[in-house]
Protein backbone atom coordinates (compact mmCIF):
# COMPACT_ATOMS: atom_id res chain seq x y z
CA UNK A 1 0.00 0.00 0.00
CA UNK A 2 1.27 3.44 -0.84
CA UNK A 3 2.43 5.66 2.00
CA UNK A 4 0.15 8.64 2.74
CA UNK A 5 2.51 11.21 1.28
CA UNK A 6 3.04 9.37 -1.98
CA UNK A 7 -0.67 8.53 -2.22
CA UNK A 8 -1.56 12.22 -1.87
CA UNK A 9 0.76 13.10 -4.71
CA UNK A 10 -0.44 10.18 -6.82
CA UNK A 11 -3.98 11.56 -6.57
CA UNK A 12 -2.68 14.97 -7.68
CA UNK A 13 -0.91 13.42 -10.67
CA UNK A 14 -4.13 11.60 -11.58
CA UNK A 15 -6.02 14.89 -11.38
CA UNK A 16 -3.41 16.57 -13.58
CA UNK A 17 -3.74 13.93 -16.27
CA UNK A 18 -7.54 14.11 -16.15
CA UNK A 19 -7.47 17.88 -16.43
CA UNK A 20 -5.08 17.70 -19.38
CA UNK A 21 -7.65 15.81 -21.46
CA UNK A 22 -10.81 17.25 -19.91
CA UNK A 23 -11.14 20.13 -22.37
CA UNK A 24 -12.38 18.41 -25.53
CA UNK A 25 -14.68 21.36 -26.19
CA UNK A 26 -11.65 23.67 -26.42
CA UNK A 27 -10.72 22.30 -29.85
CA UNK A 28 -14.15 23.09 -31.33
CA UNK A 29 -12.94 26.34 -33.00
CA UNK A 30 -10.44 24.29 -35.04
CA UNK A 31 -13.06 22.18 -36.83
CA UNK A 32 -16.17 24.36 -36.48
CA UNK A 33 -15.78 25.72 -40.04
CA UNK A 34 -15.72 22.19 -41.45
CA UNK A 35 -18.83 21.24 -39.44
CA UNK A 36 -20.49 24.34 -40.89
CA UNK A 37 -19.75 23.16 -44.43
CA UNK A 38 -20.56 19.47 -43.91
CA UNK A 39 -23.93 20.04 -42.25
CA UNK A 40 -24.75 23.24 -44.21
CA UNK A 41 -25.59 25.25 -41.09
CA UNK A 42 -25.43 28.99 -40.40
CA UNK A 43 -23.13 30.99 -38.15
CA UNK A 44 -25.92 31.33 -35.59
CA UNK A 45 -26.28 27.55 -35.45
CA UNK A 46 -22.52 27.22 -35.01
CA UNK A 47 -22.74 29.57 -32.03
CA UNK A 48 -25.49 27.36 -30.61
CA UNK A 49 -23.24 24.32 -30.94
CA UNK A 50 -20.53 26.18 -29.06
CA UNK A 51 -23.16 26.98 -26.44
CA UNK A 52 -24.28 23.33 -26.32
CA UNK A 53 -21.04 22.19 -24.69
CA UNK A 54 -21.53 24.81 -22.00
CA UNK A 55 -25.24 24.01 -21.69
CA UNK A 56 -24.29 20.71 -20.12
CA UNK A 57 -22.99 22.67 -17.14
CA UNK A 58 -26.55 23.70 -16.27
CA UNK A 59 -26.97 20.20 -14.82
CA UNK A 60 -23.40 19.94 -13.60
CA UNK A 61 -24.55 20.16 -9.96
CA UNK A 62 -25.72 16.55 -10.30
CA UNK A 63 -22.06 15.54 -10.20
CA UNK A 64 -21.62 17.37 -6.89
CA UNK A 65 -24.58 15.53 -5.39
CA UNK A 66 -23.35 12.20 -6.75
CA UNK A 67 -19.90 12.77 -5.23
CA UNK A 68 -21.51 12.89 -1.78
CA UNK A 69 -22.84 9.34 -2.09
CA UNK A 70 -20.74 7.35 -4.56
CA UNK A 71 -16.97 6.80 -4.93
CA UNK A 72 -15.11 9.43 -6.91
CA UNK A 73 -13.79 6.89 -9.41
CA UNK A 74 -17.39 6.05 -10.38
CA UNK A 75 -18.14 9.77 -10.81
CA UNK A 76 -15.13 10.05 -13.13
CA UNK A 77 -16.30 7.07 -15.19
CA UNK A 78 -19.74 8.61 -15.62
CA UNK A 79 -18.18 11.81 -16.94
CA UNK A 80 -15.90 9.94 -19.35
CA UNK A 81 -18.85 7.80 -20.46
CA UNK A 82 -20.92 10.87 -21.31
CA UNK A 83 -18.08 12.15 -23.48
CA UNK A 84 -17.64 8.78 -25.16
CA UNK A 85 -21.31 8.65 -26.12
CA UNK A 86 -21.64 12.33 -27.05
CA UNK A 87 -18.63 12.63 -29.30
CA UNK A 88 -18.56 8.98 -30.39
CA UNK A 89 -21.99 9.08 -32.03
CA UNK A 90 -21.07 12.33 -33.80
CA UNK A 91 -17.92 10.65 -35.14
CA UNK A 92 -19.78 7.61 -36.44
CA UNK A 93 -22.63 9.48 -38.17
CA UNK A 94 -21.11 12.86 -39.05
CA UNK A 95 -21.37 12.28 -42.81
CA UNK A 96 -24.88 10.81 -42.53
CA UNK A 97 -27.83 12.98 -43.54
CA UNK A 98 -29.79 11.48 -40.64
CA UNK A 99 -27.63 13.33 -38.10
CA UNK A 100 -29.55 16.57 -37.74
CA UNK A 101 -28.55 19.80 -36.09
CA UNK A 102 -30.58 19.11 -32.96
CA UNK A 103 -28.86 15.72 -32.67
CA UNK A 104 -25.50 17.49 -32.70
CA UNK A 105 -26.76 19.94 -30.07
CA UNK A 106 -27.97 17.27 -27.63
CA UNK A 107 -24.91 15.06 -28.05
CA UNK A 108 -22.56 18.00 -27.51
CA UNK A 109 -24.50 19.04 -24.40
CA UNK A 110 -24.20 15.49 -23.02
CA UNK A 111 -20.45 15.53 -23.55
CA UNK A 112 -20.25 18.98 -21.95
CA UNK A 113 -22.01 17.69 -18.87
CA UNK A 114 -19.42 14.92 -18.63
CA UNK A 115 -16.72 17.59 -18.27
CA UNK A 116 -18.40 18.77 -15.05
CA UNK A 117 -18.27 15.28 -13.56
CA UNK A 118 -14.53 14.93 -14.13
CA UNK A 119 -13.86 18.46 -12.90
CA UNK A 120 -15.76 17.73 -9.68
CA UNK A 121 -13.58 14.69 -9.03
CA UNK A 122 -10.36 16.64 -9.56
CA UNK A 123 -11.44 19.56 -7.37
CA UNK A 124 -12.53 17.35 -4.48
CA UNK A 125 -9.34 15.30 -4.61
CA UNK A 126 -7.14 18.39 -4.46
CA UNK A 127 -9.13 20.17 -1.75
CA UNK A 128 -9.51 17.17 0.56
CA UNK A 129 -6.18 15.42 0.02
CA UNK A 130 -4.17 18.65 0.30
CA UNK A 131 -6.20 20.61 2.83
CA UNK A 132 -3.27 22.74 4.05
CA UNK A 133 -2.12 23.33 0.47
CA UNK A 134 -5.47 22.82 -1.23
CA UNK A 135 -5.36 26.08 -3.18
CA UNK A 136 -1.92 25.29 -4.56
CA UNK A 137 -2.97 21.77 -5.57
CA UNK A 138 -6.16 23.00 -7.25
CA UNK A 139 -4.29 25.68 -9.21
CA UNK A 140 -1.65 23.18 -10.31
CA UNK A 141 -4.21 20.65 -11.51
CA UNK A 142 -6.51 23.12 -13.25
CA UNK A 143 -3.56 24.76 -15.02
CA UNK A 144 -3.21 21.64 -17.15
CA UNK A 145 -6.76 22.12 -18.44
CA UNK A 146 -5.29 25.00 -20.44
CA UNK A 147 -3.21 22.48 -22.39
CA UNK A 148 -6.22 20.49 -23.62
CA UNK A 149 -6.51 22.28 -26.96
CA UNK A 150 -2.76 21.97 -27.52
CA UNK A 151 -2.79 18.25 -26.68
CA UNK A 152 -5.74 17.49 -28.94
CA UNK A 153 -4.38 19.50 -31.87
CA UNK A 154 -0.99 17.76 -31.53
CA UNK A 155 -2.62 14.32 -31.45
CA UNK A 156 -4.89 15.13 -34.41
CA UNK A 157 -2.02 16.41 -36.55
CA UNK A 158 0.14 13.41 -35.66
CA UNK A 159 -2.35 10.53 -35.83
CA UNK A 160 -5.04 11.71 -38.29
CA UNK A 161 -3.81 14.60 -40.44
CA UNK A 162 -6.74 14.26 -42.86
CA UNK A 163 -10.32 15.15 -41.91
CA UNK A 164 -10.23 17.65 -39.06
CA UNK A 165 -13.77 17.12 -37.79
CA UNK A 166 -13.62 13.31 -37.77
CA UNK A 167 -10.18 13.29 -36.13
CA UNK A 168 -11.11 15.65 -33.33
CA UNK A 169 -14.44 13.96 -32.62
CA UNK A 170 -12.73 10.58 -32.31
CA UNK A 171 -10.05 11.91 -29.99
CA UNK A 172 -12.60 13.80 -27.88
CA UNK A 173 -14.56 10.57 -27.40
CA UNK A 174 -11.75 8.10 -26.70
CA UNK A 175 -8.90 9.94 -24.96
CA UNK A 176 -10.74 10.96 -21.73
CA UNK A 177 -11.98 7.40 -21.21
CA UNK A 178 -8.50 5.93 -21.71
CA UNK A 179 -6.96 8.35 -19.22
CA UNK A 180 -9.77 7.76 -16.70
CA UNK A 181 -9.14 4.02 -16.80
CA UNK A 182 -5.40 4.60 -16.34
CA UNK A 183 -5.74 6.87 -13.27
CA UNK A 184 -8.62 5.02 -11.55
CA UNK A 185 -6.43 3.59 -8.71
CA UNK A 186 -5.39 7.11 -7.66
CA UNK A 187 -8.91 8.57 -7.50
CA UNK A 188 -9.56 8.18 -3.78
CA UNK A 189 -9.84 10.43 -0.75
CA UNK A 190 -7.14 9.91 1.88
CA UNK A 191 -6.94 10.30 5.63
CA UNK A 192 -6.04 13.91 6.40
CA UNK A 193 -4.66 12.99 9.83
CA UNK A 194 -1.59 11.55 8.19
CA UNK A 195 -0.90 14.71 6.18
CA UNK A 196 1.88 16.94 7.54
CA UNK A 197 3.44 19.92 5.83
CA UNK A 198 7.17 19.25 5.87
CA UNK A 199 10.34 20.05 4.00
CA UNK A 200 9.62 17.07 1.76
CA UNK A 201 6.29 18.59 0.74
CA UNK A 202 7.98 21.91 -0.07
CA UNK A 203 10.59 20.14 -2.18
CA UNK A 204 7.89 18.17 -4.02
CA UNK A 205 5.92 21.33 -4.79
CA UNK A 206 9.04 23.11 -6.06
CA UNK A 207 9.86 20.16 -8.33
CA UNK A 208 6.25 20.11 -9.55
CA UNK A 209 6.41 23.83 -10.32
CA UNK A 210 9.59 23.28 -12.35
CA UNK A 211 8.00 20.43 -14.33
CA UNK A 212 4.84 22.46 -14.95
CA UNK A 213 6.76 25.51 -16.17
CA UNK A 214 8.85 23.34 -18.51
CA UNK A 215 5.64 21.79 -19.86
CA UNK A 216 4.13 25.21 -20.53
CA UNK A 217 7.27 26.49 -22.24
CA UNK A 218 7.32 23.41 -24.47
CA UNK A 219 3.65 23.95 -25.33
CA UNK A 220 4.17 27.62 -26.20
CA UNK A 221 7.46 27.26 -28.08
CA UNK A 222 6.70 24.08 -30.00
CA UNK A 223 3.74 24.81 -32.22
CA UNK A 224 4.64 22.09 -34.70
CA UNK A 225 7.12 19.31 -35.23
CA UNK A 226 7.26 15.72 -34.02
CA UNK A 227 10.08 16.37 -31.56
CA UNK A 228 8.12 19.06 -29.70
CA UNK A 229 5.10 16.77 -29.46
CA UNK A 230 7.22 13.95 -28.05
CA UNK A 231 8.79 16.34 -25.56
CA UNK A 232 5.36 17.52 -24.46
CA UNK A 233 4.24 13.92 -23.95
CA UNK A 234 7.32 13.11 -21.88
CA UNK A 235 6.83 16.17 -19.68
CA UNK A 236 3.21 15.18 -19.05
CA UNK A 237 4.37 11.77 -17.80
CA UNK A 238 7.26 13.06 -15.63
CA UNK A 239 5.07 14.17 -12.64
CA UNK A 240 4.44 10.53 -11.75
CA UNK A 241 8.08 10.32 -10.65
CA UNK A 242 7.29 12.52 -7.63
CA UNK A 243 5.05 9.99 -5.79
CA UNK A 244 7.40 7.20 -6.84
CA UNK A 245 10.36 9.05 -5.32
CA UNK A 246 8.39 9.80 -2.15
CA UNK A 247 7.39 6.15 -1.86
CA UNK A 248 11.00 5.02 -2.15
CA UNK A 249 12.13 7.62 0.37
CA UNK A 250 9.38 6.59 2.78
CA UNK A 251 10.43 2.95 2.58
CA UNK A 252 14.06 3.83 3.23
CA UNK A 253 13.08 6.00 6.20
CA UNK A 254 11.03 3.15 7.68
CA UNK A 255 14.00 0.80 7.46
CA UNK A 256 16.27 3.41 9.03
CA UNK A 257 13.78 4.18 11.80
CA UNK A 258 13.29 0.48 12.56
CA UNK A 259 17.00 0.02 13.04
CA UNK A 260 17.25 3.13 15.20
CA UNK A 261 14.28 2.04 17.32
CA UNK A 262 15.86 -1.34 17.94
CA UNK A 263 19.07 0.28 19.10
CA UNK A 264 17.22 2.71 21.38
CA UNK A 265 15.08 -0.07 22.84
CA UNK A 266 18.21 -1.98 23.79
CA UNK A 267 19.87 1.08 25.33
CA UNK A 268 16.80 2.70 26.96
CA UNK A 269 14.14 1.13 29.11
CA UNK A 270 10.60 0.46 28.11
CA UNK A 271 9.51 3.42 30.29
CA UNK A 272 11.45 5.85 28.14
CA UNK A 273 9.89 4.36 25.03
CA UNK A 274 6.44 4.82 26.52
CA UNK A 275 7.21 8.47 27.24
CA UNK A 276 8.26 8.98 23.63
CA UNK A 277 5.02 7.41 22.40
CA UNK A 278 2.92 9.61 24.70
CA UNK A 279 4.67 12.79 23.50
CA UNK A 280 4.06 11.80 19.90
CA UNK A 281 0.35 11.27 20.66
CA UNK A 282 0.08 14.70 22.28
CA UNK A 283 1.75 16.35 19.27
CA UNK A 284 -0.61 14.53 16.94
CA UNK A 285 -3.63 15.77 18.89
CA UNK A 286 -2.29 19.34 18.74
CA UNK A 287 -1.86 19.07 14.96
CA UNK A 288 -5.42 17.76 14.61
CA UNK A 289 -6.68 20.70 16.66
CA UNK A 290 -4.82 23.15 14.41
CA UNK A 291 -6.24 21.56 11.27
CA UNK A 292 -9.75 21.69 12.72
CA UNK A 293 -9.33 25.35 13.59
CA UNK A 294 -8.44 26.17 9.98
CA UNK A 295 -11.80 24.97 8.64
CA UNK A 296 -14.18 27.66 7.42
CA UNK A 297 -16.63 28.94 10.01
CA UNK A 298 -19.60 29.41 7.66
CA UNK A 299 -20.87 26.68 5.37
CA UNK A 300 -23.45 27.63 2.74
CA UNK A 301 -25.06 25.24 0.32
CA UNK A 302 -28.13 24.34 -1.69
CA UNK A 303 -30.95 26.83 -2.05
CA UNK A 304 -29.45 28.93 0.74
CA UNK A 305 -26.71 29.87 -1.70
CA UNK A 306 -29.23 31.63 -3.95
CA UNK A 307 -30.29 33.96 -1.12
CA UNK A 308 -26.80 35.38 -0.64
CA UNK A 309 -26.03 38.75 -2.29
CA UNK A 310 -22.39 37.70 -2.52
CA UNK A 311 -23.37 34.78 -4.72
CA UNK A 312 -25.07 36.99 -7.30
CA UNK A 313 -22.19 39.47 -7.36
CA UNK A 314 -19.85 36.51 -7.83
CA UNK A 315 -22.12 34.94 -10.45
CA UNK A 316 -22.44 37.99 -12.72
CA UNK A 317 -18.85 39.19 -12.28
CA UNK A 318 -17.67 35.78 -13.51
CA UNK A 319 -20.20 35.81 -16.36
CA UNK A 320 -19.01 39.23 -17.52
CA UNK A 321 -15.33 38.24 -17.47
CA UNK A 322 -14.32 34.57 -17.39
CA UNK A 323 -17.34 33.38 -19.36
CA UNK A 324 -16.89 36.22 -21.83
CA UNK A 325 -13.31 35.08 -22.37
CA UNK A 326 -14.52 31.54 -23.07
CA UNK A 327 -17.00 32.88 -25.65
CA UNK A 328 -14.14 34.71 -27.35
CA UNK A 329 -12.05 31.52 -27.42
CA UNK A 330 -14.99 29.54 -28.81
CA UNK A 331 -15.24 32.03 -31.68
CA UNK A 332 -11.52 32.09 -32.46
CA UNK A 333 -12.01 29.94 -35.55
CA UNK A 334 -14.47 32.37 -37.10
CA UNK A 335 -12.45 35.39 -35.95
CA UNK A 336 -9.31 33.99 -37.58
CA UNK A 337 -11.24 33.26 -40.76
CA UNK A 338 -12.63 36.79 -40.90
CA UNK A 339 -9.11 38.21 -40.43
CA UNK A 340 -7.80 36.06 -43.31
CA UNK A 341 -5.59 33.74 -41.21
CA UNK A 342 -4.94 30.44 -42.97
CA UNK A 343 -4.40 28.30 -39.84
CA UNK A 344 -6.86 28.83 -37.01
CA UNK A 345 -5.18 26.03 -35.04
CA UNK A 346 -2.16 28.30 -34.46
CA UNK A 347 -4.31 30.93 -32.78
CA UNK A 348 -6.15 28.27 -30.74
CA UNK A 349 -2.86 26.72 -29.59
CA UNK A 350 -1.59 30.18 -28.60
CA UNK A 351 -4.69 30.83 -26.48
CA UNK A 352 -4.47 27.36 -24.95
CA UNK A 353 -0.80 27.70 -24.02
CA UNK A 354 -1.19 31.13 -22.43
CA UNK A 355 -4.33 29.89 -20.68
CA UNK A 356 -2.13 27.24 -19.13
CA UNK A 357 0.22 29.86 -17.65
CA UNK A 358 -2.78 31.90 -16.53
CA UNK A 359 -4.13 28.94 -14.61
CA UNK A 360 -0.70 28.26 -13.14
CA UNK A 361 -0.11 31.81 -11.88
CA UNK A 362 -2.46 31.55 -8.84
CA UNK A 363 -0.63 28.45 -7.61
CA UNK A 364 2.64 30.42 -7.36
CA UNK A 365 0.93 33.19 -5.42
CA UNK A 366 -0.82 30.73 -3.10
CA UNK A 367 2.35 28.78 -2.43
CA UNK A 368 4.56 31.73 -1.53
CA UNK A 369 1.83 33.59 0.36
CA UNK A 370 1.21 30.48 2.49
CA UNK A 371 4.92 30.24 3.29
CA UNK A 372 4.97 33.88 4.35
CA UNK A 373 1.92 33.42 6.57
CA UNK A 374 -0.37 35.62 4.49
CA UNK A 375 -3.43 34.85 2.38
CA UNK A 376 -4.38 36.56 -0.87
CA UNK A 377 -8.03 37.44 -1.34
CA UNK A 378 -9.56 35.45 -4.18
CA UNK A 379 -12.03 38.18 -5.08
CA UNK A 380 -9.28 40.81 -5.23
CA UNK A 381 -7.25 38.53 -7.50
CA UNK A 382 -10.21 38.06 -9.84
CA UNK A 383 -10.84 41.82 -10.04
CA UNK A 384 -7.17 42.47 -10.90
CA UNK A 385 -7.40 39.93 -13.73
CA UNK A 386 -10.58 41.31 -15.25
CA UNK A 387 -9.17 44.80 -15.88
CA UNK A 388 -6.47 43.74 -18.43
CA UNK A 389 -9.01 41.49 -20.15
CA UNK A 390 -11.27 44.49 -20.75
CA UNK A 391 -8.30 46.37 -22.23
CA UNK A 392 -7.52 43.42 -24.52
CA UNK A 393 -11.03 43.51 -26.01
CA UNK A 394 -10.63 47.19 -26.83
CA UNK A 395 -7.20 46.40 -28.29
CA UNK A 396 -8.89 44.06 -30.77
CA UNK A 397 -10.51 47.07 -32.44
CA UNK A 398 -7.18 47.57 -34.20
CA UNK A 399 -7.20 45.50 -37.44
CA UNK A 400 -3.53 44.45 -37.22
CA UNK A 401 -2.73 40.76 -36.76
CA UNK A 402 -0.14 41.64 -34.10
CA UNK A 403 -2.91 43.09 -31.94
CA UNK A 404 -5.00 39.98 -32.56
CA UNK A 405 -2.22 37.68 -31.30
CA UNK A 406 -1.43 39.94 -28.35
CA UNK A 407 -5.06 40.25 -27.28
CA UNK A 408 -5.59 36.50 -27.67
CA UNK A 409 -2.63 35.83 -25.37
CA UNK A 410 -3.91 38.32 -22.76
CA UNK A 411 -7.48 37.02 -22.85
CA UNK A 412 -6.29 33.41 -22.73
CA UNK A 413 -4.07 34.14 -19.72
CA UNK A 414 -6.71 36.08 -17.78
CA UNK A 415 -9.50 33.62 -18.59
CA UNK A 416 -7.38 30.71 -17.40
CA UNK A 417 -6.35 32.53 -14.23
CA UNK A 418 -9.93 33.53 -13.39
CA UNK A 419 -11.14 29.95 -13.87
CA UNK A 420 -8.40 28.70 -11.54
CA UNK A 421 -8.96 31.37 -8.89
CA UNK A 422 -12.74 30.84 -8.98
CA UNK A 423 -12.36 27.31 -7.63
CA UNK A 424 -10.71 28.62 -4.45
CA UNK A 425 -13.02 31.64 -4.34
CA UNK A 426 -16.07 29.38 -4.09
CA UNK A 427 -14.68 27.60 -1.04
CA UNK A 428 -13.46 30.90 0.44
CA UNK A 429 -16.88 32.52 0.18
CA UNK A 430 -19.17 29.57 0.90
CA UNK A 431 -17.07 26.85 2.58
CA UNK A 432 -15.81 23.38 1.59
CA UNK A 433 -18.63 21.18 2.87
CA UNK A 434 -20.93 21.67 -0.13
CA UNK A 435 -18.23 22.73 -2.57
CA UNK A 436 -19.12 20.17 -5.25
CA UNK A 437 -22.70 21.47 -5.49
CA UNK A 438 -21.87 25.15 -4.94
CA UNK A 439 -19.23 25.42 -7.63
CA UNK A 440 -21.34 23.63 -10.22
CA UNK A 441 -24.21 26.00 -9.47
CA UNK A 442 -21.86 28.94 -9.89
CA UNK A 443 -20.47 27.73 -13.24
CA UNK A 444 -24.01 27.55 -14.59
CA UNK A 445 -23.33 31.15 -15.57
CA UNK A 446 -21.08 29.79 -18.34
CA UNK A 447 -23.89 28.37 -20.53
CA UNK A 448 -26.06 31.40 -19.83
CA UNK A 449 -23.29 33.80 -20.83
CA UNK A 450 -22.25 31.63 -23.73
CA UNK A 451 -25.79 31.71 -25.11
CA UNK A 452 -26.26 35.45 -24.68
CA UNK A 453 -22.84 36.67 -25.81
CA UNK A 454 -22.32 34.01 -28.48
CA UNK A 455 -25.74 34.46 -30.04
CA UNK A 456 -25.35 38.23 -30.04
CA UNK A 457 -21.94 37.99 -31.73
CA UNK A 458 -23.36 35.62 -34.38
CA UNK A 459 -26.22 37.99 -35.14
CA UNK A 460 -23.83 40.91 -35.64
CA UNK A 461 -21.61 38.69 -37.82
CA UNK A 462 -24.50 37.65 -40.06
CA UNK A 463 -25.79 41.21 -40.28
CA UNK A 464 -22.38 42.39 -41.47
CA UNK A 465 -22.15 39.52 -43.96
CA UNK A 466 -25.69 40.18 -45.21
CA UNK A 467 -24.86 43.84 -45.79
CA UNK A 468 -22.09 42.72 -48.13
CA UNK A 469 -24.29 40.12 -49.86
CA UNK A 470 -22.10 37.16 -48.86
CA UNK A 471 -22.49 34.20 -46.50
CA UNK A 472 -18.99 34.63 -45.03
CA UNK A 473 -17.88 37.93 -43.55
CA UNK A 474 -14.30 39.06 -44.17
CA UNK A 475 -12.43 41.92 -42.57
CA UNK A 476 -11.84 43.40 -39.12
CA UNK A 477 -15.24 45.10 -39.13
CA UNK A 478 -17.03 41.73 -38.81
CA UNK A 479 -16.42 41.63 -35.05
CA UNK A 480 -15.57 45.28 -34.36
CA UNK A 481 -18.90 46.14 -32.72
CA UNK A 482 -18.83 42.86 -30.82
CA UNK A 483 -15.39 43.57 -29.35
CA UNK A 484 -16.45 47.05 -28.20
CA UNK A 485 -19.53 45.67 -26.44
CA UNK A 486 -17.54 42.81 -24.89
CA UNK A 487 -14.96 45.27 -23.58
CA UNK A 488 -17.62 47.43 -21.94
CA UNK A 489 -19.26 44.33 -20.45
CA UNK A 490 -15.94 43.22 -18.98
CA UNK A 491 -15.56 46.64 -17.34
CA UNK A 492 -18.94 46.11 -15.65
CA UNK A 493 -17.79 42.68 -14.47
CA UNK A 494 -14.66 44.24 -12.98
CA UNK A 495 -16.75 46.75 -11.01
CA UNK A 496 -19.01 43.98 -9.71
CA UNK A 497 -16.01 41.98 -8.53
CA UNK A 498 -14.59 45.05 -6.79
CA UNK A 499 -17.93 45.44 -4.98
CA UNK A 500 -17.76 41.77 -3.95
CA UNK A 501 -14.24 42.27 -2.60
CA UNK A 502 -15.29 45.36 -0.60
CA UNK A 503 -18.23 43.44 0.90
CA UNK A 504 -16.13 40.44 1.91
CA UNK A 505 -13.29 42.65 3.20
CA UNK A 506 -15.60 44.87 5.23
CA UNK A 507 -17.36 41.86 6.73
CA UNK A 508 -14.02 40.27 7.61
CA UNK A 509 -12.82 43.41 9.41
CA UNK A 510 -16.13 43.85 11.21
CA UNK A 511 -15.89 40.23 12.36
CA UNK A 512 -12.91 41.23 14.52
CA UNK A 513 -15.08 43.56 16.65
CA UNK A 514 -15.78 42.68 20.31
CA UNK A 515 -18.97 40.90 21.25
CA UNK A 516 -20.91 44.04 22.01
CA UNK A 517 -20.34 45.42 18.53
CA UNK A 518 -20.85 42.26 16.44
CA UNK A 519 -24.04 43.81 15.09
CA UNK A 520 -21.75 45.96 12.94
CA UNK A 521 -20.65 42.79 11.17
CA UNK A 522 -24.24 41.92 10.40
CA UNK A 523 -24.80 45.43 9.12
CA UNK A 524 -21.75 45.10 6.87
CA UNK A 525 -23.47 42.29 5.00
CA UNK A 526 -25.87 44.85 3.59
CA UNK A 527 -23.30 47.61 3.09
CA UNK A 528 -20.97 47.67 0.15
CA UNK A 529 -19.13 50.89 0.59
CA UNK A 530 -16.26 51.53 2.99
CA UNK A 531 -17.37 55.13 3.48
CA UNK A 532 -20.60 54.09 5.14
CA UNK A 533 -18.76 51.68 7.42
CA UNK A 534 -16.41 54.46 8.50
CA UNK A 535 -19.32 56.60 9.67
CA UNK A 536 -20.82 53.64 11.51
CA UNK A 537 -17.53 52.96 13.27
CA UNK A 538 -17.29 56.64 14.23
CA UNK A 539 -20.62 56.30 16.02
CA UNK A 540 -19.44 53.13 17.74
CA UNK A 541 -16.41 54.93 19.08
CA UNK A 542 -18.49 57.79 20.47
CA UNK A 543 -20.74 55.34 22.28
CA UNK A 544 -17.92 53.24 23.71
CA UNK A 545 -15.85 56.09 25.19
CA UNK A 546 -16.59 58.84 27.69
CA UNK A 547 -14.19 61.18 25.92
CA UNK A 548 -15.24 62.32 22.47
CA UNK A 549 -13.02 60.74 19.84
CA UNK A 550 -12.63 62.43 16.51
CA UNK A 551 -10.79 60.98 13.58
CA UNK A 552 -8.87 62.66 10.83
CA UNK A 553 -10.55 62.64 7.45
CA UNK A 554 -9.54 59.58 5.42
CA UNK A 555 -8.50 57.31 8.29
CA UNK A 556 -9.03 53.72 7.09
CA UNK A 557 -11.21 51.04 8.61
CA UNK A 558 -8.26 48.96 9.85
CA UNK A 559 -7.03 51.76 12.13
CA UNK A 560 -10.49 52.48 13.52
CA UNK A 561 -11.23 48.83 14.20
CA UNK A 562 -7.92 48.35 16.02
CA UNK A 563 -8.57 51.42 18.17
CA UNK A 564 -12.10 50.26 18.93
CA UNK A 565 -10.81 46.83 19.96
CA UNK A 566 -8.28 48.43 22.32
CA UNK A 567 -10.97 50.61 23.92
CA UNK A 568 -13.34 47.72 24.55
CA UNK A 569 -10.61 45.38 25.81
CA UNK A 570 -9.47 48.10 28.31
CA UNK A 571 -12.74 49.60 29.64
CA UNK A 572 -12.71 53.25 30.57
CA UNK A 573 -13.12 53.94 34.31
CA UNK A 574 -15.40 56.93 34.90
CA UNK A 575 -14.59 59.66 37.38
CA UNK A 576 -17.53 58.81 39.62
CA UNK A 577 -16.30 55.23 39.77
CA UNK A 578 -12.88 56.43 40.97
CA UNK A 579 -14.56 58.21 43.92
CA UNK A 580 -16.61 55.22 45.02
CA UNK A 581 -15.81 53.74 48.42
CA UNK A 582 -13.95 50.48 48.17
CA UNK A 583 -15.54 47.24 49.29
CA UNK A 584 -14.81 46.21 52.88
CA UNK A 585 -12.11 43.58 52.99
CA UNK A 586 -14.29 41.21 54.99
CA UNK A 587 -17.23 41.37 52.61
CA UNK A 588 -17.84 38.02 50.91
CA UNK A 589 -19.74 39.66 48.04
CA UNK A 590 -18.34 39.87 44.56
CA UNK A 591 -16.99 43.27 43.34
CA UNK A 592 -19.61 45.52 41.82
CA UNK A 593 -19.69 45.41 38.01
CA UNK A 594 -18.35 48.33 36.06
CA UNK A 595 -20.87 50.85 34.81
CA UNK A 596 -19.28 50.57 31.36
CA UNK A 597 -20.63 47.31 30.01
CA UNK A 598 -20.25 45.96 26.51
CA UNK A 599 -23.14 44.05 24.98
Amino acid sequence: MSSPSSAHWLSLVGSIWLQTVNGPNSDFPVYSSQIKELKNISQVQISFLAFASDAGKLLGWFSGVAALYVPLRLVAFVGAGFGLVGYGIQYLFLNSAGLRFWHLFLLTALAGNGICWINTVCYLLCINNFESRGRVAVSLATSYLGLSAKVYTSLAETIMPGSKAKAYLLLNAVVPMIVTVAVTPSLRLLDLKSEMVSTTDDTAFIVMFAITIATGVCAVAGFSGLSSRVSLGVLLVVPVLIPVALRIRKSMNKIREARTRENRTQQLGSDDAAVVIEVMDIETEEEETIVAAEKPQEEVGGLQLLTKPDFWLYYFSYMFSGTLGLVFLNNLGQIAESRGLAHASTLVSLASSFGFFGRLLPSFLDYYSAKSGHSISRTASMASLMAPMAGAFFLLLNPGNAFLYTSTAIIGTCTGAIASVAVSATSELFGNKNFGVNHNIMVSNIPMGSLCFGYFAALLYQREAGARGTAICSGASCYQTTFAIWGATCVVGTLLCVALYVRSRTRSLAGRLPVGFQWLGRLAKFNVWNLSMMYILDAAFLVSSTDALFFPVGQDIDGRLESLTDIVSDPVVHDDEKNMDPQPPSSPKQPAPSRFAVG
